[in-house]
């Protein structure tokens, strides 16, 4: 197993504020009759024209300034060529050419092509100007108190490492990021193995994951919600499942949340759950994932302690349930071609305890 295993479960929660939420489609997998429910789409839409933050709202005033210079001159030269149409010269092929072009100067036209060369230049220089501008603004805000996280960019799935907090330990996740709205997040980025590119366009640009080099993104929330982000950099055949959700909660709500992914798995007294977890610790699970609390200590894929606090899994392609994690863990290719996670040589008794211990992780 490699280090880009991609079997990262993530979070989503239903989204009041947002209507942009698809409806599923069902299929049938492998996993005996157990019917999958996919959710490549599942969460609301991308919208770089709907700022949540101060950042994408610097982006947005320059994209409207563009959008109206270019257009402004897009209608100009549609004019010219409408004019040009309308007052041409009717002629046959009788008609002899008009070469007096040629010997008399045309002060006019020369006047006009100057006139617009001017208005062009400005206008560009103009729009470089807006450009510097709205990079200076962005590399303003300020970031006092900011909370610091780590995202690494896997083949096809996120890694996010929370920073300690004042006196709280840090902690992973993936495939989301929980924030506090109104308080600047700094986020690390990096690589574990081709360039990726992180883009939350309600809250910021692009910014490239490059592997062994680490940049950062500073941006802030202000207001509550699921924003989605994505992989804007091809880096491989399931690239675009390759997604992300920026969950922006009131303070006390993320304090919560962050609380709770501090703590170790939570123990059970099922005696299947018991089964399932003997089979995690035994099999090639425990050598890849994490579970804080067991014997299970891998570093090559996902920490799972708190598996089922996620409401996705798959980087958001399946809906986190359990007849959709035994048929992800039973082939995982069959809904991810080119996932690095083998497909799970269990016997059914054994896959149905492990899901059942799985299902205890909140």
């Amino acid at each position: 197993m490699k280090s880009r295993l991609g079997v990262l479960p993530v979070r989503w929660r239903n989204n009041a504020r947002s209507s942009h939420h698809s409806v599923l489609p069902w299929h049938c997998a492998t996993a005996g009759s157990i019917c999958v429910t996919t959710l490549a789409y599942a969460l609301p839409n991308q919208d770089a024209l709907a700022p949540a933050g101060i950042q994408a709202a610097h982006i947005l005033r320059l994209w409207n300034l563009t959008l109206i210079v270019c257009g402004v001159f897009f209608a100009a030269v549609l004019a010219g060529v409408l004019v040009a149409l309308l007052r041409r010269e009717r002629a046959d092929v009788a008609t002899p050419p008009d070469l007096s072009g040629n010997v008399r100067p045309e002060r006019g036209v020369r006047r006009s092509v100057v006139a617009a060369t001017v208005v062009s230049v400005v206008a560009l220089v103009g729009l470089v100007v807006a450009d510097a501008l709205t990079d200076r603004a962005l590399s303003q805000m300020p970031v006092a108190r900011a909370l610091h996280i780590e995202l690494v960019g896997w083949d096809w799935w996120w890694q996010a490492d929370y920073a300690p907090d004042g006196d709280a330990p840090g902690f992973s996740t993936a495939n989301e990021l929980h924030i506090p709205v109104g308080r600047p997040i700094v986020v690390s980025l990096t690589a574990g193995d081709v360039i990726h590119s992180f883009w939350v366009p309600n809250l910021h640009g692009k910014k490239d994951l490059l592997p062994g080099i680490r940049s950062t993104v500073e941006f802030r929330a202000d207001k509550p919600g699921i924003y989605r982000g994505q992989c804007a950099q091809f880096c491989g055949t399931e690239h675009a499942l390759m997604a992300l959700a920026v969950v922006a909660e009131p303070p006390d709500r993320y304090a919560a949340w962050a609380a709770a992914q501090r703590e170790n798995a939570p123990d059970s007294a099922d005696t299947l759950a018991q089964r399932g977890k003997q089979v995690f610790e035994q099999s090639a699970c425990a050598s890849c994932h994490t579970v804080r609390g067991t014997r299970a200590s891998g570093a090559l894929a996902p920490d799972l302690t708190h598996l089922m606090s996620r409401q996705t899994i798959a980087a958001g392609r399946l809906v986190n349930n359990p007849a959709n994690l035994a048929a992800w863990i039973r082939d995982p290719g069959a809904f991810k071609p080119g996932a690095m996670m083998p497909p799970a040589n269990l016997s059914d008794p054994d896959l149905r305890a492990l899901v059942a211990w799985l299902g205890t992780l909140r």
